[in-house]
């Protein structure tokens, strides 16, 4: 229990995102800074390790897009938080069968963990990467941001509110390292700040991204100069009702939220209606949010899946097919997971979405 100290730095009292942030980000002890979390023998599977499907069918996409916006000589893409590298390498190789956009395309990888830096510097065999800390570095547009599971990994708040007042949930540690609950009073400017946004009114528990709306508002600044898009695939809802949705996981089982702190992963769902309203206060357009399902469908990957199963075995097909399953299938990952555009661009044909 003395380890839970470590977490608090200097403070006996933490709000929730500062909390976890610390958790999951501390560069000695942190939850991302000291092991590998993906894969059957890490805490979870994400959408690039079930199929290699998956990074193929972004791939495409991501072409498409360079074609939508008239195939410019200069082309940037970003990958938001690119955990082991498995999706880079995917796309890597398949934009390899298309000469005149992998020419031209440059891809950058915006990594926070020096851990998981390493880690895909040692998986990524290819010297047309650049990993990047700071989007000043995207100095040229057109820009494609991507990010699968990237905005969940970063700690939200949370917040009750009782008769039209606010209070804040933070962490506080005692005298015998426990980690206790309690609410204070919220600030002024982050009570400003869930007024602002239509879709918390009327709401008793409020989840709140601020840390993650930091990170978002540099990347739309950035569409907005360059212009571009982003896309993010997330596992979320479209109707917040109260729900507090912090969860940890470790070894692929539910862990409680305070135990194994630093060695168990811990996330929240992301609430895609809020996200819509945050980027158009941000001015860029939207798409409609829809769900992993029909993007992938749309963009082609059981016609894909036939053409590579001519060569297979039974038992090859047999286990692509469970693969592609747990990717469509709404009692996996198919509907919970949901996928949102946002652009400033002014052709809006984007593949995979109406």
């Amino acid at each position: 229990m003395e380890t839970n100290k470590f977490f608090f730095k200097k403070s006996k009292v933490l709000p929730v995102d500062k909390f976890f942030r610390n958790v999951l980000y501390d560069k000695k002890i942190g939850y991302y800074g000291s092991k590998i979390p993906f894969g059957k023998k890490g805490d979870f599977i994400t959408a690039p390790k079930v199929t290699f499907l998956f990074s193929e069918m972004i791939a495409i996409w991501m072409i498409t897009c360079w074609e939508t916006f008239g195939k410019p000589k200069n082309f940037n893409i970003v990958e938001l938080g690119p955990g082991d590298g498995s999706l880079a390498n995917i796309l890597l190789k398949s934009f390899k069968r298309f000469p005149e956009f992998n020419s031209i395309k440059k891809l950058f990888l915006f990594e926070e963990s020096n851990f998981l830096k390493k880690i895909q510097k040692k998986r990524i065999p290819y010297g047309d990467v650049k990993w990047i800390n700071n989007l000043n570095e995207i100095k040229k547009g057109p820009v494609i941001f991507f990010g699968n599971e990237f905005f969940d990994a970063i700690p939200i708040k949370q917040f009750k509110k009782i008769n039209n007042s606010f209070f804040e949930k933070n962490y506080l540690i005692d005298k015998n390292y426990n980690i206790k609950e309690i609410f204070k009073k919220a600030s002024t400017q982050n009570i400003r700040y869930i007024k602002s946004y239509k879709t918390l009114n009327n709401l008793k528990f409020i989840e709140f991204p601020k840390l993650g709306f930091e990170e978002l508002k540099k990347i739309s600044k950035k569409i907005i100069k360059l212009q571009g898009c982003i896309l993010m695939i997330d596992y979320g809802y479209l109707k917040p009702n109260n729900q507090n949705t912090l969860q940890s996981v470790m070894k692929h089982k539910k862990n409680k939220l305070l135990d194994n702190l630093g060695k168990a992963d811990v996330t929240a769902h992301v609430n895609f209606t809020l996200l819509n309203e945050f980027f158009s206060k941000n001015g860029l357009k939207m798409k409609d949010i829809i769900s992993q399902k029909n993007f992938l469908k749309t963009m082609g990957i059981l016609e894909r899946a036939k053409i590579i199963e001519k060569n297979m075995k039974f038992s090859e097909k047999s286990d692509l097919y469970l693969r592609i399953q747990r990717l469509l299938s709404p009692r996996y990952m198919g509907d919970l997971f949901k996928v949102i555009l946002a652009y400033n661009f002014k052709n809006n044909n984007f593949a995979g979405f109406k």
